[in-house]
């Protein structure tokens, strides 16, 4: 693992594992004001999945910004990766799924990413992060993963979209947190993006 500073006016700490890959996956956190880091167990089980051929950027956000600056800086972190790497994929849990799915659908500000996973993706969290009505800007293949007993976050609209644009839903049993669940949570996201990257 290295430790990345991602450039881009905002205090952003990345860690990046197995950087000699010639793919890697940008993986967006869960919301900081809950204690959401790089460190979070649902990116490190995509992490772990995806060893050791493929590498993983896990990022801190900057100081809270109500979803714009958290979403400039998931979009400068694939920036600074796809200047590195052949090809690169997005994954997000949580509030970080809201991100990357805005995120991937910004085509004017950040680079395209070739696959996106997420985990748990929250309908809406801000005015700034619409993670349903994003799915209609996204080019590239997306798998939709949520907890079949979360009563966390409002996932249906964002399953409902996914649906009606024919991309790939994984249901898996567990509530929001995914409690002893990261096995199953590499399972499924790792295959899915290893196929598509």
């Amino acid at each position: 693992m290295t430790t990345v500073g991602i450039p881009g006016g905002r205090d952003v700490t990345a860690s990046l594992d197995r950087p000699a890959s010639d793919t890697v996956i940008v993986a967006c956190p869960p919301h900081p004001q809950y204690g959401g880091s790089r460190s979070d167990s649902r990116l490190k089980a995509v992490s772990d999945a995806l060893a050791p051929d493929i590498s993983c950027l896990r990022f801190d956000y900057g100081a809270w910004d109500e979803g714009r600056g958290e979403r400039a800086d998931a979009e400068n972190a694939l920036a600074w990766a796809d200047e590195r790497y052949d090809a690169v994929g997005l994954f997000g849990y949580s509030f970080g799924a809201a991100v990357a799915l805005c995120t991937a659908a910004a085509h004017d500000t950040a680079a395209d990413p070739a696959a996106l996973s997420v985990l748990a993706p929250p309908a809406g969290v801000t005015a700034h992060l619409d993670a349903a009505a994003a799915l209609d800007a996204i080019d590239c293949p997306v798998q939709v993963v949520v907890a079949e007993r979360d009563a966390t976050v409002d996932w249906e609209p964002v399953v409902d979209r996914a649906t009606e644009l024919g991309q790939t839903v994984e249901r898996l049993p567990a509530d929001h947190h995914f409690v002893g669940q990261s096995g199953r949570i590499g399972e499924t996201v790792g295959p899915f993006l290893r196929d598509h990257l």
